[in-house]
Parts: structure tokens; sequence; C-alpha cells
């Protein structure tokens, strides 16, 4: 037998401790290319939708960019997360693949083998011992911060990058260098931004270390650094990063940390160990080290402590990428420093905390320093023990990480595990939705944002029936592409004009503006299935079925109590932006309309005032229908409420359908700048908190 033959068998053993795991963690059904129902909800969902528009979208050059899935909202396939490393290459394929197929669950077996196979690699460094080297690899399997992001961010479940990265810095030999750095910056640049910036950062490490110790010249050093930037930069540049103009950053650094204690806060995966209470985006630093894994540093801190590791010699030899390590560290706590729920918060300058809001979820740049722990803490364990009790240690670790981890991942494989479906359910039944397909090209949201309420019906019946769509959810979106996109919105809001190439589903607020300037006599303005629709030129199409208009007023039932700190289609005029209490009047005449039903006696409105030592109260002139209901005053900011009977006159103008116009006259209406008070413009009476028919 050759040596070739006898190491085939051996190589064989990462592979099915991958796939085994898998098996046991995610479970098979996600294997179905057909089976999208484990894809039906947040990030996953917009990962497929990417992916499926841009596989039915024309090539193009960059060949990462998918005009379908946004318009213009949209950029490139790196920013739905759909993997454009798996996107390039099955698109290729796309006319003999099935009319639903995702690759998720494909990439997800794979991030379990590779993970497995190169943790074998890096455990290989310290010991010749299959066994010792299989236990050890298993250790870095279970890793509850990788089976975190199996559960929605599936591009992120990617961390067999890190360790292929750790790996190739950690290697004593040269060979290959180029060519394994440049498929592995190239795959990573096509997989996640966040893993692309891990990634090249050990390579920057690990390149400058060869050349200081003069075992790269500096020729060598540069031609690496200038061709493999070129290679990220133009893999960079097809995947679609550089398609999102200015404005792309937002805030957040500082939010999404890590916490000190995440190494040790189990946050649900232990059935042992008590979750420890955090900050309220600190589930981005997730990195509990597991309950296995914290036995063995124990016993890996007994060992370091004997002497004669070597670990302090290995660290020396590897100083830049130990200052890498501190640095991500360093990154990944910010400047909001939590301790529990302790913050101290420390000074950065404005230019620093805007580029680091690049990475906003700071607490992922953790991912290399939780595997270099793991790694040290076998490390010490192999080293400071003999073989025997290494093994020993490391299985004991490795069945307690299985077993008091599957807190967590026993609700991962329920999710993955639900019944097989090659399509979502939907709400959009009516035969409307077949003939508006087939007259129009794109259907469109106002107000156009992203990640829309109804982002995924929408960008669902696009993607059913051929269309573009802008209902969509992204990862990133250029702010000046929303700001241009508001202003077309709100032009062809206030004009009654709109695009005849596109549907329009509205939310509360467009829906009331449209209903003021729609053109009945050509433009369909109605609510189907739920959705309030503006279906341009409809009524002027012959080949178009009749639908009937359809007022879009709320209707309140007898005791139901309507807020107003949310968007709601009550609000016709004289308001403000909503607040997380309700809504400010602007200006003097204010309005609401509702339909209430026959038996209705009365409303009742929870309102605050705007009255200052200054300005001692607000009169309010209320009229219901043109009928005079109410004049009083407020004299308090807060506790005020309006008692509005239904007389007999004001329910004789009431019609068969109940419609209710409920006007305010403000006359002492003022603006906080008028007073004094900052420079708030807004002119301001009445805060409308809630209203209830009774």
């Amino acid at each position: 037998m050759t040596v070739r033959s006898q190491r085939f068998p051996v190589s064989l053993l990462p592979i099915l401790l991958g796939a085994l795991a898998f098996l046991l963690v995610i479970g098979p059904r996600v294997l179905d290319p057909t089976n999208i129902a484990w894809l039906g909800e947040g990030d996953a969902a917009t990962h497929y939708m990417g992916w499926a528009f841009f596989r039915n979208s024309p090539w193009t050059f960059p060949l990462g960019m998918n005009p379908s899935y946004g318009l213009e909202l949209g950029n490139g396939i790196i920013f739905s997360d759909s993997n454009p490393l798996l996107a390039f290459l099955f698109k290729p394929f796309n006319a003999w693949l099935p009319e639903t197929f995702q690759y998720f669950g494909l990439w997800l077996l794979a991030c379990f083998i590779l993970q497995a196979w190169f943790a074998w690699k890096l455990v290989g460094l310290l010991t010749p011992s299959l066994w010792i080297r299989l236990l050890g690899a298993g250790l870095f399997v279970f890793s509850p911060p990788m089976f975190l992001r199996m559960g929605g961010h599936l591009s992120l479940s990617g961390h067999f990058l890190i360790l292929a990265a750790l790996y190739l810095a950690l290697r004593p030999g040269l060979q290959k260098r180029r060519l394994a750095w440049g498929v592995l910056l190239a795959a990573t640049a096509l997989v996640h931004a966040y893993l692309l910036a891990m990634v090249a950062l050990i390579w920057l490490a690990d390149l400058a270390s060869q050349a200081i110790k003069e075992r790269l010249s500096r020729r060598e050093a540069l031609i690496e650094l200038g061709g493999l930037f070129l290679l990220v930069a133009f893999c960079c540049w097809q995947a679609g990063y550089f398609s999102v103009g200015g404005g792309t950053v937002a805030g957040g650094y500082g939010l999404y940390r890590l916490n000190v204690m995440s190494l040790v806060n189990p946050s649900g995966w232990s059935y042992t160990l008590r979750d420890m209470p955090q900050g309220p985006g600190d589930y981005e630093g997730f990195n509990y080290l597991g309950l296995g894994v914290i036995m063995l540093a124990i016993c890996a801190g007994v060992a370091w402590l004997q002497g004669n590791t070597g670990l302090a010699n290995a660290v020396r030899h590897r100083r830049l990428l130990l200052w890498a390590l501190i640095g991500l560290t360093l990154f990944s706590l910010t400047n909001h420093l939590g301790i529990g729920m302790q913050n101290v918060h420390y000074w950065l300058p404005k230019p620093l905390e805007l580029l680091a809001n690049i990475f906003r979820a700071a607490g992922r740049m953790f991912w290399p320093v939780f595997y270099a722990i793991v790694f040290i803490v076998v490390f010490l364990v192999i080293r400071g023990n003999k073989p025997r009790t290494a093994a020993c240690l490391l299985a004991i670790a490795l069945v307690v990480q299985v077993l008091d981890t599957r807190a967590g991942w026993a609700g991962l494989r329920q999710s993955r595990m639900t019944p097989t479906a090659s399509s979502w359910p939907t709400s959009m039944n009516d035969p409307f939705w077949a003939s508006a397909a087939r007259h129009y090209s794109k259907v469109r949201t106002l107000l156009p944002q992203n990640q829309p309420d109804n982002w995924l019906l929408t960008s669902q019946y696009a993607l059913t029936h051929g269309l573009e769509t802008d209902g969509v959810y992204l990862g990133r979106m250029s702010d000046r592409a929303i700001e241009r996109a508001l202003r077309n919105a709100e032009q062809m809001l206030a004009s009654g004009q709109y695009a005849a190439d596109s549907l329009y589903i509205l939310d509360a607020r467009a829906a009331h503006q449209a209903a003021k300037t729609v053109n009945r006599q050509t433009d369909l303005l109605t609510r189907i299935d739920g959705l309030v629709v503006l279906a341009p030129g409809w009524k002027t199409c012959t080949e178009c079925p009749p639908f009937a208009d359809e007022t879009l007023d709320v209707r309140v039932k007898i005791g139901e109590r309507q807020v107003f700190s949310r968007i709601n289609a009550m609000l016709s005029d004289g308001w403000g932006r909503v607040e997380e209490w309700g809504t400010w009047s602007e200006g003097l005449e204010a309005e609401v309309v509702l339909r209430i039903p026959p038996e209705a006696r009365a409303l009742s409105i929870e309102t605050a005032a705007f009255v200052q030592p200054s300005h001692t109260r607000q009169r309010v002139e209320v009229s219901i229908n043109g009928v005079t209901a109410l004049s009083t005053q407020f004299t308090r900011l807060q506790d005020n409420t309006l008692e509005l009977p239904l007389t007999q006159a004001i329910r004789e103008t009431i019609g068969a359908e109940g419609r209710l116009r409920v006007q305010f006259h403000l006359p002492d209406a003022i603006s906080p700048k008028a007073l004094g008070l900052g420079s708030d413009e807004r002119v301001m009476a009445l805060g409308l908190k809630s209203l209830t028919v009774k």
C-alpha cells in the first residue's frame, strides 16, 4: 500500500466528523435544493430572494449586479448576503436548475466539513496523534458563535475561512504561499465583507512577519501585497461591493459590541450555566466558548502554571499576529465598553468613529480571537499532558460541549427540519395580482425604504411573476438613493402622476396622500388582500378586469383603541412625524378621518397639549362632519382627554358607511422657536396619543 493510499482514509476523518456534526445539528432536509421552507423568514429570506432574482436576470458587468432586486435602491448581490461565490457558480447552469433552487443547505454542509478540515489541520500542527487531532477538531466544530449564525446570517457561517487563515499564519512552511492566500482571500471576498476584513488582517500580519524575519524578501513581500490586493479588489468589484454610492455607512458602532463577559455568557446555549445580563446590542458579540471548552481551559491553565508548554516561545515568534488579535479585541469591545450591564465610555475622534461604523457589528470581529483562544487551550492541554491524558481530557470536554450546547442548537435543528416546501405561503391570492403582472413590469412600494413592512410579500409576488421590485431588504442601501427615491415619491403623491409601468403598494402614510390626488378616472386605488394598491392607467386598460375603488378610511370598532405612536391612516391632515408616544399637530388646523359602526355614540381622544410657562393654554375647537362638537382649552402638558359625544345633529351627517371627519381648529398653536425654546419651527398645539370609539 502506498503512502498516498494510507493517508487517504485518514483524510476522511475530518470530513466524516463535519458531516456527522451537520446531520446532528442541522439535519438533512436543508440539502434538498427545492426546499425553501426553512428560508422563509428574516435574513434568510432575503438571502434566497437575492439569489432567485439574480439567477433569472441577464448577466451584467460587474457580474454581481442585481438590478431587478431593488431597482434604483438596489445594488450588488453581496448586499443581500446571497453568497456571490455560490451564486456565480450556479448561475451559468440556471436553465438546467429546477424552478425553485437553493444552495444554502449545501453551503451549511460545506461550512461544517471545512470547519472540521481546517481544525484538523490546525491541531495537526501540535500533534501527530489521529485521535487527539479528531477530538481537538471537534471542539472547533461545536462552536456556538458559528451555530448562531446558521440561524439567520448564512454567509457568516463560513468560520472555516478564519480557521484557514489562522492555519496559513501558523504553519511553518511557505509552500505555495501566494496561491494559498490568494485563493483564500478571493473566496472570502465572494462570501462576506466582515469575514474578508478578518482574514485580510491575519494575512497582512503574517506577510509583515515573514518580511521582518526575512523569510520573504522585500521584493517578494511587495509583489504579494500588490498582487493579492488587486485580486481582492477585483473580486469585490465583481461581487458588487462598490455598487452602492455614498452615504451608506450607518451608525451602530458601540451598540453591536463584544461584552467583556461574552466568552462565559451562554445566552441560552447552556443547560448548566446561567445567562448573564447584557446590553441590547451585545447579541452581535455572542462568543460563548461552551461549557466543554471552559472546563478544558481550567485544565489548560493548570498545565500552563506547571510550565514547559512552550506557549510563551510560540507567541514570541508570532508577535504581529498577536498584535492583530489584540487590535481585533479592542475594536470588538468598542469605545462603549460593556461589562455585563455596566458601561464605560471613552472618547473617539469623530473620523475614527465614522470609519469604525463601516463594520458597526463590531462584536463579530472577535471571532479570530475566539478561535485563537480555543487553539491555545488545546495547545496547552496537548503540550502539558501525556498523549493519553490529553486525549481523555479532550474527549470529556467534547462530550460536555456537545451535550450542553444542545440547549442552543436543538432549536436551530428544529427550525431547519421543518416540513419541506418549494414555495412560501402568500396572502396575495386575489385574481387581480395575476392580471396586474401582465400589465406592469415593476412593482414598487410607497414610501420607498429598506425593508418595508410587506417587503417579502412584495418581492415574492414580483419573483413569481417575473417583475422587478424595490420592495426589498438589503444589508446596505445608499442613503442618497433612498433620498432621491423619497423625493420622487413625494412628487408623485403630490401630483397624482405615477409611472405607467409600475404597480404600487402603499403604506398608511402614502395611502392617505394618494387618496387626495389620485386620478380616479384613470387610476385604481383600492385595497386588495389587505394591501393598499395604486394601479396607474388601470381603468383605461381594455384588457384589465374592472375593480371598484375602495375607501381607505380606517374602520374602528366599539371599544377599539387606536394609537398614534405608529403610522395611522386616520391621520389625514395637519399632523407631524410619528414619535414614540404619538404625534403633534402642525399648523392651525388638523384632521382625523375614520369610519365607525352605527351603534357608536362617542369618541374619546387622549392628548397632550403644547403648553409652557410662557404659553399657558391651548384652545381647541372640534367639529365633526362640519357640526361643532366641542370647544375647550388645555392648561397642562399631559393627561388631557377630549370627550366628543356623537349628538343627533352629528349622526344625521353620517352616511351609511359611517364616515367621520374630525376637524381641529387650534388658534393658539405656536412653535418652540417662537417661545425661545430652541430651533424647532414646528407650529404645535395638540399631541394626539389615542382614540377610542364608545
